[in-house]
């Protein structure tokens, strides 16, 4: 027996010195796991503040139609959506499969809270809401700058492109629609055309110029604006139909809000009246009546601009 002591003490020893090392390295790994999660996140800086964003989070919900269109595109999943006013190419969201976020303007917080979102994305109309939606999950505000639409478009896909893992794939297409831009401002650029942007709303018209929400038309195409000088604000400058025919555009662009919302007084309707009738646009067969669910409803995704790209390039055919 004594001569086994000296053994047993030494074997103890052994199991306590092993023990003890698995405990280290058990520390050491639950020690670097906040690292590694860490360095599965982003930064996100945005209009509303800095927001540390999961990369390739599952459950994200999306306010931003336009964001919506971008991310159908890019083939990332999305959980939730306003089910409002959905544009119809998009309208597999309306399904049961996804859960309805409430409206645009009205966000239903029982339901984006009851799914635990891993991200939330907003544009302008949720601004207000931003800090009862951060305290959800992470909320990122992609809002389109129109006064700066292509820096604006570009820098929200290619925030896409990161977030979930789609660099590459974001790359492409912003080169391809650039490249077809080129290819209309050279047009654009020898022609004498002007144009005017209208949006009818139920039997009234607003105008929209340069650095408004759809001078893309004038700011990206280079269409040559028919009035320079109209104010540029969110709602368009109020106009009369006098205003038209004073102006008299060569191009009108239309937007049926109408149709976009709901209503009883379409575009059509509203603007091929006799005063209209007398403007070169009217005369040369050159009133163009751009599709809302692309203008109206999801302006700057990758499906929308692409669109507007076709529609502004079909004018000058």
């Amino acid at each position: 027996m004594k001569k086994l002591l000296p053994f047993l003490l030494v074997l103890v020893l052994g199991i306590f010195l092993a023990a003890c090392g698995s405990e280290d390295a058990k520390d050491e790994t639950n020690a670097a796991e906040p690292e590694s999660e860490k360095a599965e996140t982003i930064t996100v800086t945005h209009v509303l503040g800095e927001t540390e964003v999961p990369k390739n989070p599952e459950k994200v919900v999306v306010f931003d139609f336009g964001i919506l269109d971008s991310m159908d595109k890019l083939g990332v999943e999305v959980a939730a959506v306003p089910q409002t006013n959905i544009p119809s190419y998009l309208e597999k969201f309306e399904g049961e499969e996804y859960v309805n976020a409430g409206s645009l303007k009205e966000p239903d917080f029982e339901a984006i809270h009851a799914m635990s979102p891993d991200l939330i994305i907003i544009s302008g109309r949720q601004a207000e809401m931003y800090p009862e939606l951060e305290e959800i999950a992470p909320t990122i505000s992609m809002a389109l700058d129109t006064t700066d639409y292509m820096n604006s478009f570009e820098g929200n896909m290619q925030l896409l492109g990161e977030i979930f893992g789609k660099e590459d794939e974001v790359a492409e297409e912003l080169v391809a629609i650039n490249e077809t831009i080129d290819g209309i401002k050279e047009i654009s650029a020898a022609s004498d055309e002007r144009g005017l942007i209208l949006l009818a709303n139920e039997g009234k018209v607003s105008a929209y110029g340069p650095s408004s929400r759809f001078g893309i038309i004038h700011d990206v195409f280079g269409v040559e604006a028919a009035d320079p000088g109209i104010e540029s604000s969110t709602h368009g400058q109020s106009i009369t139909f006098e205003y038209v025919l004073e102006q008299n555009p060569d191009m009108l662009f239309v937007i049926d809000r109408t149709a976009a919302v709901g209503g009883e007084v379409g575009a059509q309707e509203t603007v091929e009246n006799e005063l209209v009738q007398k403007t070169n646009a009217y005369k040369n067969g050159k009133i163009f009546y751009l599709d809302p669910d692309f203008w109206y409803l999801s302006g700057g995704g990758l499906q929308s601009v692409n669109q507007m790209v076709e529609d502004i390039s079909a004018a000058y055919e």
